[in-house]
Formats: structure tokens, C-alpha cells, sequence
């Protein structure tokens, strides 16, 4: 059972252990991936080779598991990590930040042979990232099924379980078959173009999945078996691609995830907002979590975001055939002073996870999302320190009703 710094907001779900007695498991989302710590170098001018350049160096608490926990947390809920730290000063930051928080550290593995994975970015003066460095094998290393298995109760009783990518091919598919004997929906989180190749193990798991354009085009090519996909090529002296023709060039990437299991796709276009594709708007409606009311998860959240974004605003206004098999919508971005970029997506995703199970759709949930990230790309950090709801949810009601249909149709 959970130290007392891990007790949800409400009750738990039992369980029963090898012999037969019955233990306690939260009802908590389950995040599983990796704990890191980043060193953000920002240059203040433009950057030459072979020499140093002026500018901050910055300690930040990252990792994409991590930075979506940490996102789903500040939005009132209680997630439980799963992940892998050392007995370093990487890992006692990362730790130490987890407990002063009231989080669990019980599935989060020490041991002395773990270097805690560092990542280092390189920024350049727009907040672009334009090297960087990663040291992050402990996760493959000691972030295995046999680890991962001795949280199957917290896995069994969890409303949503998120993996990122940086778990071998071995533990993701641990992870998701544990979800998959009682139900439990699975997003994937790409991590990065290499990584993202390692759907090809748990597509049919797959519930949700997050990538950037250039992940999808990776993910769809390791599906398939063979690159026919290839990443779009946007040519700036020509200006801005319009929604509808970023949707058409990603379409047939998108239909490779849908036919292979994946219910919904959400494709994150940076300033150029959000995609979410499913087939059909039943599978959307369909959808549900176990234990996604209150008092599991925060009754403030649901309310404040309900009033703005009335529930089935978009559906109501589709003409869709009752048993159309493609459902895309536009999610426009937010006007934002851009600070860093990093840590956008995973906080899209944190407060996409942490609006479903507060009890909001599926299209709410995306508009909070893209709230979210917008609060972060404004912050030195890969998670900001705190939400205000009301503004949250004033920024996910612009979000919302701007949200657009693309295709509502019964052939692909």
C-alpha cells in the first residue's frame, strides 16, 4: 500500500494479491516512462560552431512521462508514476520535487546501478531547440516488465494508463496487455521520430496516441512495414498551410493508425493547433473511463470547463452519417509569448488525460489540452507551477469554439 503522501483525493479499488488477500489499489491515473533531468541551454544571440555563445543555463524537471504526470497533478488529480531514478543528484532532484508535491515514489525504482537519464537542450534565441544531447538508457535498462508488473493492481483500477516511448518494445507491451485484460484504455506518447516506431509492438493496444506530424509519418511507415510515408515538406515562400491541407497530406498516415486499432489520433501541429481524427464520431462518444467522477478527480475542473464548452457543441453541429467511419476536427492554437517550446505537447496530453477523467468529453478534454500548452510554452519550465482554472478554462472555451470539422464521412 501507498505511503499516507500518496492517498488520492477519493477511495480506492480493491484488489487481491498472489494468495488471495485483498489489497488496496488508488484510482489514479497510471503513467508510465521516464523521470529526466534537463539542462536547458539558451543562447541570446545567434550561435557560431566550434566556440561558446552568451546566454542561461537552466536546471529543469523533465522526461515525457514526468512532465505529463506532473501536468495531470497540477490539475488536481493524483497520478501514479511508474519510472526508474538513481542515487544521484539528478535523481534526488527529480524525487525530491515529487514528494514535496504529496506524490507516490512507490513505483519509481532506486537502486545504485541507475544513472538518472539527462537530457541536454540547446536552444536557439526563438526557443527552438537546435542540438541537444541524451543520456537516457537507465530507462531501458531498469524500467522492465517484471518492474512494471508489480504494479498490475494500480494498472488494473486505473481510469487511463499513458506510456511513452521510451519504453522498450518488451515493457510497453507489458504495460498495455495488463491494461488490455480488464478494458483500460492506453495512450501512447511518442517521445521523438525514433522512438515512436515502437507502436509497431502495441498498436492494438493503442486507445489514444500523440504524435507531431513527423511521428505520425514514422509511426504509420513502422506499422505498414515500409516507408511510403514521408514527412511534409513546407515550403515558408509559398506561407501558411491551411488546416484542410495539413488534414489531406496527413490523412492516409492517419488512416494506417485508425485501421490498425487506434481509436483516436491526436496530431499536434505546434502553432498550427491540433487534429483529432477517429473513425466515426461513435467511437468518440463511446468512449468512457472507470471512476472518472467525483470524488476521484477534481469536481472544479469538470465544472469550470463545462460551462464554457458545452458537451456535444461540435457533434451537434455534424451532419455525420450515423455510420460514417472518419471524424476529423481542428483544434486552432492559442496566441502565446513564447518563452520555450518544450514541454507543449506533454502538458497538451496532461491536461487532455486530466479532463477525461475529471468527467469531460473527449472534444472538451482535447480544449483544455491546448489551454494547457499554451500556460507552459510561456515559462522557463517543462510544467508550470500552477493552473488557474477559470483562465484555463476561459482559454479551452476559445479553443473549443474555434474548433472546426474537417470531414465528417462514410468512405475514407
Amino acid at each position: 500500500m501507498s505511503s499516507p503522501a500518496n492517498k488520492t483525493v477519493g477511495g480506492v479499488q480493491p484488489g487481491f494479491s498472489k494468495e488471495g488477500q485483498a489489497i488496496k489499489c488508488s484510482v489514479e491515473p497510471v503513467i508510465i516512462g521516464g523521470m529526466v533531468l534537463d539542462v536547458n541551454a539558451t543562447s541570446s544571440m545567434h550561435s557560431n560552431p566550434r566556440t561558446t555563445t552568451p546566454g542561461k543555463v537552466i536546471f529543469s524537471l523533465g522526461g515525457v512521462a514526468r512532465n505529463v504526470a506532473d501536468c495531470i497533478s497540477k490539475l488536481e488529480a493524483r497520478p501514479f508514476m511508474i519510472s526508474a531514478v538513481g542515487f544521484d543528484l539528478p535523481g534526488n532532484m527529480l524525487l525530491e520535487h515529487w514528494e514535496s508535491a504529496g506524490l507516490s515514489i512507490e513505483g519509481i525504482q532506486r537502486h545504485q546501478d541507475i544513472e538518472t537519464a539527462v537530457v541536454c537542450h540547446i536552444y536557439d534565441e526563438k526557443g527552438e531547440v537546435a542540438a541537444g544531447v541524451a543520456h537516457v538508457e537507465s530507462i531501458e535498462k531498469f524500467l522492465t516488465p517484471r518492474w512494471i508488473e508489480k504494479f498490475k493492481c494500480n494498472i488494473s483500477s486505473t481510469p487511463i494508463l499513458m506510456v511513452d516511448a521510451n519504453l522498450t518494445p518488451s515493457s510497453l507491451e507489458a504495460s498495455c496487455q495488463i491494461a488490455a485484460q480488464v478494458n483500460t484504455p492506453v495512450w501512447f506518447e511518442p517521445v521523438s521520430v525514433a522512438k515512436s516506431r515502437r507502436v509497431a509492438s502495441v498498436v492494438q493496444y493503442v486507445t489514444f496516441a500523440s504524435p507531431n506530424e513527423d511521428e505520425l509519418v514514422a509511426m504509420a511507415n513502422a506499422i505498414s512495414g515500409r516507408d511510403i510515408f514521408k514527412p511534409i515538406r513546407r515550403d515558408h515562400s509559398s506561407g501558411k498551410l491551411s488546416k484542410e491541407s495539413f488534414f489531406q497530406m496527413l490523412k492516409p498516415a492517419i488512416r494506417v493508425l485508425l485501421d490498425k486499432g487506434v481509436k483516436v489520433v491526436v496530431v499536434t501541429l505546434g502553432s498550427e493547433g491540433v487534429l483529432l481524427c477517429s473513425k466515426g464520431k461513435s467511437n468518440l462518444q463511446k468512449l468512457s473511463f472507470r471512476g472518472n467522477q467525483p470524488p476521484y478527480f477534481s469536481r472544479r475542473l469538470y465544472e469550470v470547463v463545462h460551462k464554457v464548452c458545452p458537451k456535444d457543441q461540435i457533434f451537434g453541429a455534424s451532419m455525420c452519417e450515423p455510420m460514417s467511419n472518419l471524424f476529423a476536427v481542428h483544434f486552432p492554437a492559442l496566441a502565446a509569448s513564447v518563452v520555450r517550446l518544450t514541454g507543449a505537447g506533454d502538458c497538451l496530453v496532461g491536461g487532455t488525460i486530466a479532463s477525461l477523467c475529471a468527467g469531460l468529453d473527449v472534444m472538451q478534454s482535447i480544449a483544455v489540452g491546448v489551454a494547457a500548452a499554451k500556460v507552459v510554452v510561456e515559462v522557463e519550465s517543462n510544467v508550470p507551477d500552477e493552473y488557474c482554472l477559470a483562465k484555463l478554462a476561459d482559454d479551452a472555451g476559445s479553443v473549443y469554439s474555434g474548433a472546426t470539422m474537417l470531414v465528417c464521412q462514410s468512405k475514407l
